[in-house]
């Protein structure tokens, strides 16, 4: 690690971004809005904790497949509500979508939550026949990329169902949040860091990987998505980086509500 390096502002992603405080509320009601017009079932239970629970959102024909979508929020903010809307271009092509909760940090640790993002995906991959496929924003780009490493709590009958995982701006290398004041409420040791980093994992093959990132975004996490491109790529998984243009950590989901946007396509092609 680079000592000279100011680690609270490399994860600093709002402070960078025009209105950012706009956007939260903007996602609720977008997210409201959208719920009140589709197709789905909501507050499924995947476990006995109150935050595992999550929304499948179908299109209304027979799904194609599943796609499962993880929020972000660095471990510690959001739930699945803010964030329905961004089913809305994969249900358009077909497929159904979930979108699970999990237990906040600090009263889960990240081992917790990948263990509870894996209950999640095994649950719901018993509603819905066919592939899956992984994505997630930012935190919620750290949890799927781990369901795709080598120790991913999923069961065979699982993974051998999931041919794509999309990480969009996730964190991949936890090491450096260890220098992050946010460390106080994840309790990251140095070990569940480094056990805890995709980057720093051998995937298990079978299926593509791509990380997506605004080409706007800060530095640091437009270093994390290559590291993790480049590391899966030696490793034997066909990997991809996309650095997508004008796009921030904020706006960079959006594509996920465009059924014609490339990042939606990726998924649903």
């Amino acid at each position: 690690m680079t000592p000279d390096i100011d680690w609270e502002d490399a994860f600093s992603n709002g402070d960078y971004i025009e209105n950012a405080a706009d956007f939260p509320p903007m996602w609720s009601e977008q997210a409201a809005q959208f719920r009140a017009s589709v197709r789905g079932r909501l507050d499924l239970a995947y476990g006995d904790a109150p935050r595992e629970k999550l929304d499948l959102f179908l299109p209304n024909e027979k799904p194609k497949g599943l796609i499962v979508f993880v929020h972000g929020g660095y471990w510690q903010a959001f739930d699945k509500s803010s964030w329905s809307h961004l089913a809305r271009g994969p249900i358009e092509h077909g497929w159904a979508v979930a979108m699970p909760s999990y237990t906040l940090a600090p009263e889960a640790k990240i081992p917790e939550i990948t263990a509870q993002i894996g209950r999640a995906v095994s649950m719901v991959a018993n509603e819905v026949a066919g592939p899956i496929r992984l994505t997630g924003h930012s935190a919620g780009g750290h949890l799927v990329s781990r369901m795709g490493c080598d120790d991913t709590p999923l069961l065979a009958t699982v993974t051998t169902r999931i041919d794509k995982i999309a990480s969009i701006s996730g964190v991949h290398d936890l090491r450096l949040l260890l220098r992050h004041s946010m460390n106080g409420k994840l309790g990251l040791m140095k070990e569940t860091a480094h056990a805890e980093s995709p980057s720093l994992r051998a995937p298990y093959k079978g299926f593509d990987f791509t990380a997506w990132v605004g080409a706007c975004e800060r530095p640091e996490f437009l270093r994390q998505s290559a590291l993790i491109t480049e590391n899966w790529s030696r490793a034997g998984v066909p990997a991809r980086l996309v650095a997508d243009p004008g796009k921030h950590h904020f706006d960079v989901i959006d594509g996920l509500a465009d059924a014609d946007h490339p990042l939606c396509l990726s998924l649903t092609s």
